[in-house]
This record gives C-alpha cells, sequence and structure tokens, in this order.
C-alpha cells in the first residue's frame, strides 16, 4: 500500500501547498482520500483521475471537501460521463454539496454514488479495507483505518480533537497520518477540537503507532517545530506530510 500526499495544509491553501488530499493505491485500486482546495489539480499530475475507483472524504468542511466539485464537472462533461464513483462520506455531507450547487435535487449523486457511514463501520474498496469512526469534531467526520490484503494498516485521524473513542484506528498501525494544527501546550490551544503537535505524538504513542506522520499543519506555523514537539511526546522519529511524496505504508 502506497501514499501520496496531495496536500497536507490546514484551513486554507498557500502556494504549491493544498489542503488535506491524498492519494491511496494498492494493487490495481486507487482512492482519493479527502478532496481539499487544490488537491484535485495535484492529483492530475500524479494519475489520470478517470481511473480512480473510489473517493473517502472526512467531512464537510471546505479544507477537506471542496475540489470534490471540481471533479465532478470533470467526470460529468470532460471525462466519463457514463460513470458513477463510488463516494464514502458521512452523514450530511452530499446535502450540503448540493446546496452548495444551489439546487437540493441537484442529479449529483448520478455521478458521485454517495454511500453514507456511521461509526465502526466497514467496507471493502477493491484490494484496500476500510474501518471507520466518528472522531471529535464539530461535524460529523470520518476517522479511517485502511488495511492492505498484506496486513499493513494506515490510519488517518482526519480533523479532530483528543476526545472520545476515536483513536482505536491507529492502534498498532504502520503509518499513523494524523493532523496536529497547533504547537505548544495543549491547554492553550484556540480550538478544542484540532490538535497540538504533542497531543499527535502522544495518542500515536499511547495506541502503539508504528511510525507517525503530521499532517494539516496551521500554514503560519514552522512546520520543523512541529515535528520537534510531536517527536518529544512519540518518543522516536516523526515525518512530515510534504505535498508530491509517496510513502510505502
Amino acid at each position: 500500500m502506497r501514499i501520496t500526499i496531495l496536500g497536507s495544509n490546514g484551513t486554507y491553501p498557500t502556494p504549491s501547498h493544498p489542503t488535506s488530499g491524498y492519494l491511496l493505491q494498492h494493487g490495481g485500486t486507487s482512492i482519493w482520500m479527502d478532496t481539499g482546495s487544490g488537491s484535485f489539480a495535484a492529483l492530475q499530475s500524479v494519475i489520470d483521475f478517470n481511473t480512480l475507483d473510489a473517493l473517502v472524504i472526512s467531512h464537510v468542511h471546505a479544507d477537506h471537501c471542496v475540489d470534490v466539485l471540481g471533479f465532478y464537472h470533470a467526470i460529468k462533461y470532460g471525462g466519463r460521463p457514463q460513470t458513477v464513483i463510488p463516494t464514502h462520506v458521512p452523514n450530511g455531507l452530499a446535502e450540503r454539496l448540493k446546496g452548495f450547487l444551489g439546487d437540493p435535487d441537484h442529479p449529483l449523486g448520478e455521478t458521485l454514488d454517495f454511500r453514507v457511514h456511521a461509526d465502526r463501520e466497514h467496507v471493502t474498496i477493491g484490494g484496500i479495507e476500510f474501518d471507520f469512526t466518528i472522531t471529535d469534531h464539530p461535524v460529523p467526520t470520518l476517522g479511517v483505518r485502511a488495511t492492505a490484503g498484506s496486513g499493513r494498516v494506515l490510519a488517518y485521524s482526519a480533523d479532530t480533537g483528543p476526545q472520545g473513542e476515536w483513536s482505536w484506528i491507529a492502534a498498532g498501525a504502520d503509518l499513523f497520518l494524523c493532523e496536529a494544527t497547533y504547537q505548544g501546550p495543549a491547554d492553550e490551544k484556540p480550538w478544542s477540537h484540532h490538535l497540538t503537535a504533542g497531543e499527535a505524538g502522544l495518542i500515536a504513542r499511547q495506541v502503539g503507532a508504528r511510525a507517525l506522520m503530521l499532517t494539516h499543519i496551521w500554514p503560519t506555523l514552522d512546520p520543523g517545530l512541529s515535528v520537534q514537539e510531536a517527536e518529544h511526546t512519540f518518543g522516536k522519529p516523526v515525518m512530515l506530510a510534504v505535498p508530491g511524496m509517496a510513502v510505502k505504508v
């Protein structure tokens, strides 16, 4: 299993650095996981978007979903117009997208086959098994545990605070891709529904993740400092999600 980082900025994109977007591949299966702003352009530099097997979108915030609209138009009018793409989402996301398009009855679902998931649900997409959890975020948000046929595990926190029973997805994971929006003491962070780098490292250590990669860092922060803070609590080297990098899980 391999993950390619399309974007990893938290909240808004900067030049050459889209927000959350990841291409997960194993065997002949290709899945676009989170479709944040700028990530569709990055995806097209890596793969023919017409060959995607499915999408997984964690939640309705724009930095995780907005580029699915460009993808929809590309497929509908410039790609394979008869294609229906399985699109795995939490409750409410399809309705939000239809509202953005100005029509609650918009035929978006004729191209994006929305499949709504709740906590502890399981699905198989090609050669990859997915387990979902609901994270600590103000809107329904899916954390992801992806297991390849070889038994390798990628966990993705999506957006979350530390509360709730979501961190089981990263238990023993070969790679834990975890949000680290903030730096510094956890009790001084501006919003409780995100993690500091130190919290990400601590959670990864507590659940026994084998490797940790930070993502969703606030764009004005020094990511090197985030890595240092996470390494302090994780107890071993920590990776940083950088657009364009590809990592074997």
